[in-house]
């Protein structure tokens, strides 16, 4: 009888079992590795560490060798892992072919230029040469690097000043935008103060007399502190509202009176302006722009730039334009005066005007600059032939030959 034999108390594992066809599969054979017990390191380490610190405090010889040695060695061994993984990485994977490679380079180099000669060749060419002439020529290379550097250095500043320079234009014109922005809000805030001062609730013109006081300073303190083309846009305003036109008055209330046909009636001789903007104006540069159907009746336009202005059916008459400057404005149908031209006069402050004939309804022109001006008219050449001023006459297109000069008598000149 066979006794039965428990598989796990045999020495050896029992063999795999075969396939169909009787061959053993070729599984690995796996390796179990047995490590022989080893020391903690680190605590080790530091007990010698701290050997090593007695020994030194105390001066302790034998201590404190003995502690540096095994500090040493223990510590070697502790990074020697670390040392040897970055000594493999660096030195032997990364850059073992390059070093290889150009040590193996350097020695072919070597080699060749002993056993050709071509060393001592370039030794005897090497002594024969003039250093004196080397040394000149690097003085020459150096200068010109000098002088290289300079240019550079000058370049580089006038990169500096252009870049600078066109910062500065860019900024100029941020700032020009956005002083443009706040001049508008400063024009609209001032547009609907004056319409909510001289309309109320039903719509009607109230200008009494400290509403139009009021309406003057309001005028008065913005055209002192916007531009041409802020005060043009104040002025478009005012005029197509009726507010600087002389409007028929109730003689008891002094409220506006209405034309019939949806309007104010004006009245040039008798009537009262809402807006009166006086000398407001005077001396202001307005050039280059729009004054198209403005009424600047009765206004000191006293030495004002309104050069290139489009002044198109404008009315000036009684204004005072006295060394104006009109040079290339358009005076297409420009009121200067009422009646007949050749009865008409300049303004004054002691006579009434008389606006059927003329006398006293005409701009002061005197000392005014017509050069250039287009589309004037040959009424309106006459009148300012006659009253301009011998000085102003040469500046009127056309000339003035055969037109009376008024104002060559003390007696034809008007206080105004």
């Amino acid at each position: 009888m066979t006794d039965s034999i428990d598989p796990s108390l045999t020495p050896f594992p029992p063999l795999p079992p075969s396939d169909p066809e009787g061959e053993t599969p070729s599984n690995p054979p796996v390796v179990v590795t047995v490590s022989p017990p080893t020391l903690p390191l680190t605590p080790l380490l530091m007990l010698s560490i701290l050997l090593t610190l007695v020994g030194m405090r105390y001066y302790l010889f034998l201590v404190g060798m003995t502690g540096a040695l095994a500090t040493f060695v223990l510590a070697l061994r502790l990074l020697w892992p670390e040392v040897r993984f970055w000594a493999q990485e660096l030195l032997v994977d990364r850059w073992g072919k390059p070093l290889v490679g150009s040590l193996g380079l350097l020695c072919a180099l070597a080699a060749l230029i002993e056993f050709t000669g071509f060393g001592d060749e370039t030794i005897r060419a090497i002594r024969q040469i003039d250093w004196d002439i080397v040394g000149a020529l690097g003085e020459v290379l150096g200068a010109t690097g000098q002088v290289l550097i300079a240019i550079l250095a000058v370049y580089i500043a006038w990169r500096q000043y252009v870049i600078s320079k066109d910062l500065t234009i860019q900024q100029n014109l941020l700032t020009a935008q956005q002083n443009l922005i706040t001049q508008q809000q400063t024009i609209d805030s001032y547009f609907q103060g004056i319409s909510d001062l001289v309309l109320d609730e039903e719509g009607l013109l109230e200008d009494w007399p400290q509403e139009r006081a009021i309406a003057e300073g309001r005028t008065a303190a913005i055209l002192s502190s916007v531009d041409g083309e802020g005060k043009a846009k104040i002025i478009r305003f005012l005029s197509r509202s009726k507010l600087l036109t002389p409007l028929k008055r109730d003689q008891h209330l002094g409220r506006a009176i209405l034309d019939g046909i949806g309007g104010y009636a004006e009245d040039r001789a008798m009537g009262v302006k809402v807006i009166d903007l006086g000398v407001m104006l005077a001396k202001s540069d307005l050039s280059g722009t729009d004054l198209r159907r403005t009424d600047l009746s009765d206004l000191n336009l006293v030495n004002a730039n309104l050069s290139n202005c489009d002044l198109v059916k404008a009315n000036l008459s009684r204004t005072v334009l006295y060394g104006a400057n009109l040079s290339g404005a358009d005076l297409l149908g420009v009121e200067l005066f009422y009646g007949n031209v050749e009865t008409a006069s300049p303004r004054s402050r002691t006579e009434v005007p008389n606006f059927e004939t003329g006398e006293f309804t005409g701009a002061v022109v005197e000392n005014a600059n017509f050069s250039g001006v287009v589309r004037m008219s040959e009424e309106q050449r006459y009148y300012c032939c006659a009253w301009c001023g011998e000085a102003s006459r040469a500046t009127i297109p056309g000339g003035c030959d055969g037109i009376p000069n008024k104002l060559n008598s003390l007696d034809n000149i008007t206080e105004h």
